[in-house]
Formats: C-alpha cells, structure tokens, sequence
C-alpha cells in the first residue's frame, strides 16, 4: 500500500532540540567548534587534504569535512545507498534497489551494535558524524537530497570500502518478480550475465630481491568507476599517519600506506556467499520452513520503503521473510532462495579502522584475524622488506560434498556453516621466492609465478572459484623479467600495453581467413594482416588498437551466458568457429567506419578522457574537449585498464572506470610514493582541482606524494581549521 509520509525520515534529528549559549549557538555546535581548533587541514598543491590532529577523533572529524567539501553528494549518496533510502531521492525506480539493503541494514540494529562498540571506536564514530554535520552547519549552501543529520551509528552502515559489496551481488530484477506488486513468483534463476567491462583491481609487490634499492615496492592500482574515491592523508598524535584513498563517507584509508607498510585490496571471487532452497510449508496463513526433522516458522517483517513522487513523499510496504540462513531474495521452481552472506558490520569497521595503523607483518597479521574481509583480497608490503597475499580473510566452512555454485538444501541441516576458518587455512602467501606478487582478481594459483604460488588442490574448491584471467596472463609474462625494479618502472610495468588476449586470438583470425571464400577474403584480408603484424600493444596513434576493440566487442556479444561459472576466455579461444571469428571482424569494421568515417582510425581519436561536471553520473558530449587516451580495456589484459564505451549520442569512447587512485610506494627508512588520481579530487567544475590530472591520467604522468610534514609545507596551497 501506499501512503503519504508526513515528515522525513530525519527531521526529528535534525530539529531535535538544543541548549544554547548566550550567542545561540547550540552547545552541539559549541562542541563541533571547540574540536575543530584541536585540526588542521593542509591542502598540498593538488588539493589532497592533509589532516593533522591531536587525536585519532580529530583527523577522522578533519578528513570527513574535507571529504564533504570535495563532493557531498558522493558521501550522501553512498550512505542512501548503503541505508536503502536512495528511492527518496531518486524516486519508485529505485524502491526495489532499497529494499535489496533494507534486507540486511536495520537501523534499530546499527544503533544496538554502535552501543556496544568499544569506546575508542564509538569516539571515531561520534567524530566521523560530528564532521560532517559541521561542514552542513557551517556551508548552509549545500542541500542535502536525503540525510540532512548524520548519526554516529549510520558509519555501521558501510563499513567496508569495495566498490561493490556482497550485497550488491543480489538480482533486483529477482527480488521485484519476488516481492513486487504481482506477488510472489516462483521463478527460475536467471543465468549469469557477462560483465562487459571486469571490475576490480591489480596489485603488486615487489620484494628487495628484485628491487633497485633493497626495498620493497607495492604498486596500488584499484580499478573502480572514475572519481570513486578521495585521495587524503590523515595524522593524530596517537599514532595514526596513512594516506591514500577514502571511500565517499568512510574515515579510514582503505588503498594506501602508512610509513611503515602499505596495503592495496583486489576483488577476491572466494565463494563467501551461499543460496539455500527452502522448502516452505503454509499453515493458516503462516509459512514455515522444513529443517531437518523440524517445521520452523519462517520470520516475517514488514519493511516500509519511502520514495519520491511528483506528489511529495509516498511509501511502499513490504512484507519479507527470513530463515536461519538469511533473507529470502527469490523463488525458483517451488522452492523460495534464501541467502546467507557476511554481515558483521561492528567487526568490519573495527578491521578496517586498525589495518591503517598497523605497522609490521605480525600487527597486520593480527589485525586480519578480525576475519571480516569477504569481498576482497590483500596485497602487501613493509618496511621490513616483507611482501605478502591474503586472499581474503572470511571463509565460511562448508561440508564439501555439497555443490556450493548452486542453491542448496535448506532443508538438511548439513548444508549449514561451520563457523570460518582461521586465517592460517586461508590462501596466504609470505615472501616467495620469485621476489614478485600480483593479484589482478585472477585465482591465487598464480600470483608468484608457476613455481612459487599456492597450489589449488592443498585448498577446498570454495575458496576460489574464479580462474585465470588475462591481466594474470600478463603478469606472469612480464614481472619475472625485471629484477631492477624502482617506483619508476613500477608503474611502466603497471602500465605496460601489451594485450594478451588479442596475441591469443589472431591466429585463430588468420586461420579462419586462410579457409575462407575469396569475397571474404577480399573484404577483410587487410584488416586481418594489420592484427597479425601488429606488436599486440595499445596506444592513441594505433589503427590495430581501434580495429581490435571493435573486433573484441563482436566477440564478446557471442559468448553465450550459462548458469555454471565458466572461463568465457577459454570460449573465445577454444570454442568460437572460424565463422564466429570473422563475423565478429566483419561486423566490427562496418561499425567502425559508420562511426568514424574509415575504419582506419587511430585509438586515442576512438577513446577519450572527458569531464564536464561533477555528476555522479555525467553526460558526454563529442563536440566538447577531451583527452585521447592510448590505454585499453582489462578485458583483453591491459595492466593500466579503462572502461570505455559509446554513450547516447556519442561515437566517441569515454572511460568511466579502470585506473581511479595509482600510487606506486617504496618502504625504507623513509616511505617514498608517487600518485595520480583521475582527472583530480574536487568535483566543483569551478575548482583548480576539478581536471588538473586529466593529461596526466591520460599518459600516465605521476607526481610525488607528499607525505612528511616538511613536504606538505613546501607545497601548501591552503591551512585552515574546519569551519574557517
């Protein structure tokens, strides 16, 4: 039913009632003032915020202000997203995106967790509320869509940094055939769909052995959507000094490195989610769910999604059901799915606070026994010369002779979990001896080299589920070849333009021309040359790159979606016929030349870099400017990925996604890094720091990060307290 909301969701906060002093100022405010002359924000000549404080409390207060300064509707909207209430803002389509978090996110349960935090975390959460409320109270200009007060709790709410969480795993499409308005559909799951561009990240450490100076080397090169993250450094008296990159609303540094040891997390693909068929069982309106000898009743809640209308506020209730083993998101033949995932949000806040201050191997270690990392692997190294892998830290224990890929019995009780394994039992990796790791969201079995790496049958099955990808392919040609490694080369091998898959695949072309009748021949005979001649390597002035792109895109239409995971590489290399491959060419040139005239066109006039605003989703526009880019898609297995594609409107290629915040780090006596950052920190199209990195993300130009005090100093474009 629908019915009209009388006030929002946070009026009552916002307008709660405060004691004020003689100037009536609240003693809230009174209080957000007092800490803010305990904070100094340094603004380096990039903008990056330095935060100094006399308390851990204070650079959280410091880097939340910042944040909300450099783009608050980034931090607004992912705490809408991460609190389901995203529909108030943007209206009914987005009730069923809500509902997804709303399965899982209780405010009553944030709130019951936050009281039971530690005190030194509630401080950090009491200050992470506290900053951002003071940069509304003191900038009366920005307007809220949605969360006009935020709450210390609320920081509960999002907890872990990645750009897609476990949750973000459900079909809404599934959840609305569910619980939408035509009732409950008991629906067959659909199969996987193929992602056009793979999401996730490369990392990369590189041990003294292998290292110019004797140090350690760790490249970060997290692959999110553009201008994802604030690049920000933060530093109390207590012993906390990290930089790098911020999640939009999170205050503690999720990709980046303190003076002693540095971190950089990949997506990890361990199977940490699990479905569970449940046999339902209807009794005088009541359901219930068969578990064993048992009939336990199904819980049931009735959610309220609030959303916008032309009208005002209106809301939706829904009535959702639980087992034992989570929500229930869909129904498939005449069972209903439920499913169970991490959902430790009090723990996961407290690992990803303290990995920040860790500062050997055995500290970061330690930390990673809190076993509330599910979404994401680490890659790490230190000041001690260590470089390590930990590919993640929460595994469910499983009886193994169910299949995990699919729903299982709710019904047996053997299907439960078994607690989680300690990390010790997880796929780690300390100090190989090949001098070299990399993670690129590619399975473990390869991340030091074929001699040097975990092997796959010491481990069970779900631990890692994901296979072989082509940025792996990549690595395993390129890293053991260097033994000279400084921060410099570090990124030129991050950046190195070699697509793999390609070199994989055009003998496969030249094979299926060679058989081919002479009209085909004659249509595709020179294209076909170029790619075989061709060095198989990206960039703005090659004709290949362009014909290649536009090939590849052919091909991946072709893949077919399955519901079993599958390597679709080993498609496209083994099971495409020739008739597929040249289709694919055929179609791919006719859309080249129809998009740019002539299919002899250079890349970098095909794919572009461009920033027109501060949206959180930007229109593109081929008659404003723009940056040619030479770098290429992860899909093919470019290191330095982009995500491009045509827009409405466009024929040009613009990325949004791939390479987001870099730093390449060298650990010694004193930590050295270089960074760069997508276009640049401040979404005001106004700031000097809206576009300043734009040529340089395109050519991959790095600068220096300044991370001592001195440094900051010598490059300081502004100080000030918050509020000021």
């Amino acid at each position: 039913m629908k019915k009209l909301l009388l006030l929002a969701l946070f009026a009552c906060v916002a307008c709660s009632p405060q004691d004020k002093d003689e100037a009536g100022v609240s003693s809230e405010v009174a209080r957000w003032q007092a800490q803010a002359q305990d904070i100094t924000i340094i603004r380096d000549n990039w903008g990056v915020p330095h935060i100094y404080g006399k308390t851990d409390a204070d650079a959280v207060f410091g880097v939340m202000y910042a944040q909300a300064e450099d783009d608050f509707n980034r931090v607004e909207v992912n705490y809408m997203n991460a609190m389901g209430l995203l529909a108030q803002a943007e209206g009914e389509s987005e009730i069923y995106r809500d509902l997804r978090m709303r399965l899982f996110i209780n405010q009553d349960e944030l709130k019951k967790l936050y009281s039971e935090a530690p005190e030194w975390l509630k401080k950090l959460m009491i200050a992470y509320a506290d900053g951002l409320n003071y940069y509304l109270y003191s900038h009366p200009e920005t307007v809220p869509k949605v969360i006009t007060h935020f709450e210390p709790w609320m920081a509960l709410s999002f907890s872990e940094g990645s750009i897609g969480g476990d949750i973000e795993s459900i079909s809404i499409n599934n959840l609305e055939n569910f619980y939408g308005d035509s009732g409950q559909m008991k629906m067959a799951e659909a199969p996987r769909d193929l992602d056009m561009e793979p999401r996730g990240s490369n990392g990369m450490a590189i041990a003294p052995s292998k290292t110019k100076n004797g140090k350690a080397l760790l490249y970060i090169n997290p692959h999110t959507s553009y201008f994802f993250r604030e690049e920000a450094h933060m530093v109390s008296d207590e012993g906390l000094d990290a930089y790098g990159a911020i999640t939009w609303g999170q205050f503690f540094i999720y990709q980046g490195f303190n003076e002693k040891n540095g971190w950089m997390h990949t997506s990890s693909r361990a199977d940490v989610i699990d479905e569970y068929a449940e046999t339902i069982i209807e009794k005088d309106g009541k359901y219930f769910y068969k578990y064993g000898d048992e009939e336990k009743p199904v819980k049931e809640e009735v959610v309220s999604i609030s959303y916008k209308t032309d009208d005002g506020m209106a809301s939706k209730d829904f009535t959702v059901y639980h087992t034992h083993h989570g929500p229930v998101i869909r129904g498939e033949d005449d069972k209903w799915i439920s499913i169970q995932l991490m959902n430790i949000p009090l723990t996961a806040l407290n690992q990803s606070y303290v990995r920040t201050k860790t500062s050997n191997y055995a500290e970061f270690y330690e930390m990673m026994r809190l076993k509330s990392n599910s979404s994401n692997n680490t890659v790490y190294a230190d000041a001690d010369g260590n470089i390590a892998y930990f590919h993640g830290n929460f595994h469910p224990i499983r009886d193994l002779s169910f299949d995990w890929n699919h729903p299982v019995d709710g019904s047996n009780p053997a299907t439960d979990w078994k607690g989680l394994h300690p990390v010790e039992e997880a796929i780690n990796s300390l100090n190989p001896a090949s001098g070299w790791l990399y993670n690129s969201n590619n399975w473990p079995f390869s991340l030091a080299g074929p001699d040097d790496s975990p092997k796959k049958e010491n481990y069970p099955s779900y631990m890692s589920v994901n296979f072989e990808n082509p940025r792996g392919d990549h690595a395993l040609g390129l890293y053991p070849n260097i033994n000279d490694f400084d921060i410099d080369s570090l990124i030129a091998a991050g950046y190195d333009s070699f697509l793999p898959t390609f070199d994989q695949l055009t003998p496969n072309l030249v094979k299926a021309l060679a058989s081919a009748p002479a009209p085909v021949k004659a249509e595709l005979q020179e294209a076909v040359d170029m790619l075989n001649a061709w060095d198989k390597r990206s960039g703005e002035a090659s004709i290949e790159t362009s014909i290649a792109m536009y090939w590849g895109n052919e091909m991946w239409k072709m893949i077919p979606k399955r519901h079993d995971p599958y390597n679709v590489y080993d498609f496209l290399r083994d099971e495409m016929t020739d008739q597929q491959y040249l289709d694919a060419l055929s179609s791919g040139l006719v859309k080249l030349t129809a998009d740019f005239g002539s299919w002899k066109t250079p890349w970098g006039e095909i794919q572009r870099f461009q920033r027109n605003d501060g949206a959180t989703r930007q229109t593109f526009d081929d008659a404003k400017p723009s940056t040619p880019m030479g770098m290429s898609s992860g899909r093919w297995g470019a290191i330095a990925s982009v995500g491009s594609r045509q827009y409405p409107n466009t024929k040009r290629w613009y990325g949004t996604s791939g390479n987001s915040f870099i730093a390449s780090i060298e650990f010694g006596d004193k930590v050295k890094a270089k960074a760069l950052t997508a276009g640049g920190l401040n979404s005001d199209p106004s700031s000097p720091h809206f576009n300043d990195q734009q040529e340089m993300y395109a050519t991959g130009t790095f600068r220096d990060v300044n991370f001592y005090k001195e440094d900051v100093e010598k490059n300081k474009e502004r100080q000030y307290h918050p509020g000021q």
